[in-house]
């Protein structure tokens, strides 16, 4: 199997050609044509910067996550 990624026009009778390298043989062959949305109407793609920081501290500077502080004497 052989992946080939490229960018294409469509023109206004809505044909594509597709020129392939020489490496692929004559013949029938299964092709897969994936139409994704033009880069202006893509969704956005979200990053960790594009979400608002916040600053939650501990409930209690006490509190240190320890097993101790977590369970009690029973290890539950």
């Amino acid at each position: 199997m052989k992946t080939i990624e490229t960018t294409a026009m469509v023109g206004d009778d809505r044909k594509l050609t597709v020129q392939l390298p020489p490496d692929v043989a004559p013949g029938p062959h299964q092709v897969v044509v994936v139409v994704d949305a033009p880069p202006s109407q893509r969704p956005k793609t979200w990053t960790m910067d594009d979400w608002p920081m916040h600053d939650a501290g501990l409930v209690d500077p006490n509190f240190t996550m320890r097993r101790e502080d977590l369970y009690g004497d029973d290890g539950r």
